[in-house]
C-alpha cells in the first residue's frame, strides 16, 4: 500500500513513534516540541468530544507556536474513564482525530496538546493540588448536559461535603482547589463549560457555587463575585469510536491507536471573552470570540439538537440504526423541515458573523454523511436531560406567542412512544437515560393514561394542561399506537 506508513502495528503511537510518522508524510503530526509543554488547561471529560474539539484548537495553537503555557491536563472522576487514563499513558497522551468526509476521504492528524491526565480516584489529592498550581489559569468542562446538578443527597456530593480534601465530584475538586489557591493568595482560575447547555457559563456558576454554599456561604459569595464562567457555544458531531475506525487508521494510514477520535468536517466553537486569568489566544485557532453567546447557543441548540431528536425516535421507530439513514427517509426529512421552519426559526434572534442562512442550510447535510455513521443511540440517549433545555423552550415561546406547536409536541409523543420500550415488530429498545425507570414506567401507564408521560412537573411543568400542547401531543402518541410510525409521519400536516 502507498499511503501505509511502515510501522511495526504492535507499537501503539507514542513520542518515540511521531518521528517516521512525520516522515512518511501520510499523517499529519506534532511539528513542536511537546517536551517544554506547560499544562495551564485542566480539563474535566476528556471524551470524544473535547479531543475533536478543545484538545483540536490548542493543538492548532500549538502548531503555530503559540499558547505553550496552554497544554491540556486531562482528568477522570469516573470508573468508566480508566480506560481511558490506560491508554492516554500507553500512547504518551496522543491521539488520532480523524475527520470522515461524506465523499470517503479520511483527514488524519495525530493530537499531541494533552500532555497529561490524571485519574482522580487514585489519587484525587494530587488532582486538587495540580488544579491549585500556579500554571493552571482555566478549568474546562465536558460532563455531559445531566452533569451539574448539585444534590446534596447524592452519594458523590455528600461524600465530598464530609471528604473536602479527597472528592469525588467535580464541585467537590473545584471547590477544593479554588479554596487552596485563595489559600495560597493565588488567582482563581476560569471555570469553562464547553458542555450543550444553553447558557452554560450561567449554569456553571449556579452549580459550582451552590455545593460550595452548602458548605461555606462567605466562600460561595466569593465565588460568585471573582470567579469567572464564561458562556460557549460548541458544535462537532463526534460519534463514539468503534472497532472499525481502529482497524481503519491501521489498515489505511498503518497507525495504531488505541483510541482515536472520529468527527464530522463541520467545527464551530463560540466563546465568551470572559477570563479572570488569561487565556490563549483562541481565535487564531478558528474560535469565534463575542461578549454575547446567547444567539448562537440558541440557533445551535433549537436547529442541530433539536433536530437529532426530531430524527432518532421516529427513526428508531421506522427501524434505522444511523443518523444518514434517518434523514434519507422523506418522511423524516420533513419532519424536521417543518419543525425548523415554522417553529424554531420564529424564535430565533439573528445571529452576527455566522448567518442563521448558512447554518440552517448545512444541518442536514452534516446530518446525511454517511461517513460519520452517528448512530440513533447515541442522539436518543439522556432524553429527559435534553428534550426539557433544548425543545421544550421553543414550545414554551411558541404558545406564548400564540403559534403553533405542533411539531414540538409530535416529537416529545415520539420519545413517550419509544420510551415504552419496544416497537412495532416487537423489537426491545435499551433505553439509557437518568431516569430510565421513571420514564419506562409512565410511558407504560400511558396507554390507560394517555397523559402519564406528561405528568412530571421538573421535565415538562405544566404543559400537560395545556390545549395547544396536550391536544396536537395526544394525537400524534394515538397514532403511532394505531396506524405506526409510517402512516403517522405521512399524514403529519395533511389531516
Amino acid at each position: 500500500m502507498t499511503d501505509r506508513i511502515a510501522a511495526d502495528s504492535s507499537v501503539p503511537l507514542s513520542e518515540a513513534g511521531l518521528e517516521p510518522i512525520r516522515s512518511a508524510g501520510i499523517v499529519a503530526a506534532p511539528d513542536y516540541d511537546r517536551s517544554g509543554l506547560v499544562a495551564g488547561i485542566v480539563h474535566f471529560g476528556v471524551g470524544g468530544f473535547h479531543r475533536s474539539h478543545q484538545a483540536m484548537v490548542i493543538d492548532r495553537l500549538l502548531s503555530a507556536g503559540l499558547a505553550r503555557d496552554y497544554a491540556i491536563c486531562g482528568v477522570g472522576i469516573l470508573e468508566q474513564d480508566g480506560p481511558m487514563a490506560d491508554a492516554m499513558a500507553a500512547q504518551d497522551h496522543l491521539y488520532t482525530l480523524v475527520i470522515k468526509h461524506p465523499d470517503g476521504t479520511r483527514e488524519p492528524r495525530i493530537i499531541g496538546s494533552i500532555v497529561d491526565y490524571l485519574y482522580a480516584p487514585d489519587g484525587p489529592a494530587a488532582v486538587v493540588e495540580r488544579m491549585a498550581s500556579p500554571e493552571v489559569r482555566i478549568v474546562s468542562l465536558t460532563v455531559t448536559e445531566g452533569g451539574y446538578d448539585v444534590d446534596a443527597e447524592d452519594p458523590g456530593i455528600h461524600h465530598d461535603l464530609d471528604n473536602l480534601g479527597e472528592p469525588r465530584t467535580v464541585f467537590g475538586f473545584v471547590y477544593a482547589a479554588l479554596r487552596l489557591r485563595r489559600d495560597r493568595g493565588l488567582a482563581p482560575f476560569t471555570v469553562m463549560s464547553c458542555d450543550n447547555i444553553q447558557g452554560n457559563g450561567a449554569v456553571a456558576r449556579a452549580s459550582f457555587t451552590a455545593f460550595a454554599r452548602l458548605v461555606d456561604p462567605e466562600f460561595a459569595d466569593w465565588m460568585d463575585a471573582v470567579v469567572r464562567f464564561p458562556d460557549s457555544m460548541v458544535d462537532r458531531i463526534t460519534p463514539v469510536t468503534t472497532e472499525e475506525d481502529r482497524a481503519e487508521l491501521l489498515e489505511r494510514f498503518g497507525v495504531a491507536d488505541r483510541w482515536p477520535v472520529i468527527a464530522e468536517p463541520w467545527f464551530q466553537w463560540v466563546l465568551e471573552d470572559d477570563f479572570g486569568s488569561g487565556r490563549p489566544p483562541f481565535d487564531v485557532g478558528g474560535v469565534q470570540l463575542v461578549d454575547d453567546v446567547e444567539p448562537w447557543e440558541i440557533m445551535k441548540l433549537r436547529l442541530a439538537n433539536v433536530g437529532h431528536q426530531a430524527i432518532c425516535y421516529f427513526g428508531t421507530l421506522l427501524g434505522y440504526t444511523y443518523a444518514h439513514e434517518a434523514v434519507a427517509d422523506q418522511d423524516i426529512t420533513r419532519l424536521f423541515e417543518a419543525y425548523v421552519e415554522q417553529e424554531a426559526i420564529p424564535t430565533l434572534r439573528i445571529v452576527p458573523g455566522l448567518g442563521l442562512d448558512r447554518f440552517r442550510e448545512a444541518v442536514l447535510p452534516r446530518f446525511r454523511n454517511p461517513e460519520i455513521k452517528d448512530t440513533l443511540a447515541r442522539l436518543r440517549a439522556e432524553s429527559s436531560d435534553r428534550i426539557p433545555k433544548w425543545l421544550l423552550p421553543v414550545v414554551r415561546e411558541n404558545l406564548a406567542a400564540g403559534r403553533g406547536a405542533t411539531w414540538g409536541a409530535a416529537i416529545v409523543a415520539s420519545w413517550a412512544r419509544y420510551a415504552e420500550g419496544t416497537g412495532e415488530n416487537g423489537e426491545e429498545f435499551v433505553i439509557v437515560d437518568p431516569l430510565r425507570e421513571e420514564r419506562m414506567a409512565a410511558a407504560a401507564a400511558q396507554r390507560d393514561d394517555p397523559t402519564a408521560f406528561l405528568r412530571n412537573e421538573a421535565l415538562f411543568g405544566e404543559l400537560a394542561e395545556v390545549d395547544g400542547f396536550r391536544d396536537p401531543y395526544l394525537r400524534t402518541l394515538r397514532s403511532l399506537w394505531e396506524r405506526g410510525a409510517r402512516r403517522t409521519l405521512a399524514s403529519m400536516g395533511g389531516d
